[in-house]
């Protein structure tokens, strides 16, 4: 799938590199800019020579979250599950969009057949953490902040509801019910975060890592992310992540029968009032 929204590179031997390239929407995720995304990391995973993928993203922030902008028609993308009727009434079709869109694609990545490292900067804010939390390794820059205040429009969380796993409970829960950022430093000693390293020390650092794990051999590289993945599951990540989506319906439904619309609007306000002092 070609578009202006990803560029893709292969840095060094072993290493495909995808780079968000929205700079100018802070890199806000529409639907074209997502089965973009999902285009590229396929390309990659079937490509015998890459070892690993990096995903990082041009500008000032990694990503501000979903395009809330974007009215483009799901039905003119290649769909990755077997949901349909995203045009049905009602919280159906919100229902399957996000099943496909936003659970789906996610999951799909999470099960990547290679390690992802991810390259952070600047603001990673709600669905920006969906570029993030499914993949395996993240360098984040001393600027970066990370939040979720999705709980401002009447729903529990971003879509890929990972929050408990990758934070702990209590800092989950801290997030989640005030909006607040987290720093690099935070996530890094929480778990979420690898490495925070200054900004311009970034993209080197981040390739280093990358083709360091490129030196290793794919089957081994596969097998160690199969266990990985499984013993999150064996603890039941997969089942929780697909059973929070159906409280992010329950909120979608509250808000179309309050507010005659998916989302709370007194949201996006409040969101913007609570940064601003900060930006």
């Amino acid at each position: 799938m070609e578009s202006e929204r990803i560029a893709f590179d292969a840095p060094v031997e072993g290493v495909a590199r995808i780079t968000l390239t929205r700079p100018s929407k802070a890199n806000a995720q529409d639907k074209e800019m997502l089965y973009a995304i999902d285009a590229a990391l396929t390309r990659a995973a079937q490509d015998d020579a890459v070892r690993c993928i990096v995903l990082a993203a041009e500008g000032a922030h990694f990503s501000s979250g979903h395009d809330l902008r974007d009215d483009s028609n799901l039905a003119g993308f290649p769909a990755v599950t077997q949901w349909g009727g995203f045009d049905g009434d009602g919280q159906e079709g919100q229902l399957a969009a996000e099943h496909e869109m936003y659970l789906g694609l996610c999951l799909r990545w999470r099960n990547l057949p290679k390690p992802v490292v991810v390259q952070v900067q600047g603001l990673c804010m709600a669905g920006g953490l969906m570029l993030v939390w499914p993949f395996d390794i993240v360098i984040a820059s001393k600027d970066a902040l990370f939040s979720d205040p999705t709980v401002a429009f009447g729903v529990n969380g971003v879509e890929y509801f990972a929050h408990v796993w990758e934070l702990g409970s209590r800092k989950a829960r801290e997030l989640l019910y005030t909006g607040c950022d987290l720093t690099a430093e935070e996530c890094r000693e929480l778990g979420m975060v690898n490495h925070v390293v200054p900004r311009a020390e970034l993209e080197a650092f981040t390739l280093a890592m990358a083709q360091r794990i490129a030196k290793r051999p794919l089957i081994g590289l596969r097998l160690a992310k199969l266990a990985c993945n499984q013993s999150l599951d064996a603890q039941g990540q997969t089942n929780l992540l697909q059973s929070a989506m159906g409280w992010q319906q329950v909120g979608h439904a509250n808000a179309r029968l309050r507010h005659g619309q998916p989302i709370d609007p007194a949201g996006a306000p409040l969101i913007r009032g609570e940064r601003q002092p900060k930006d």
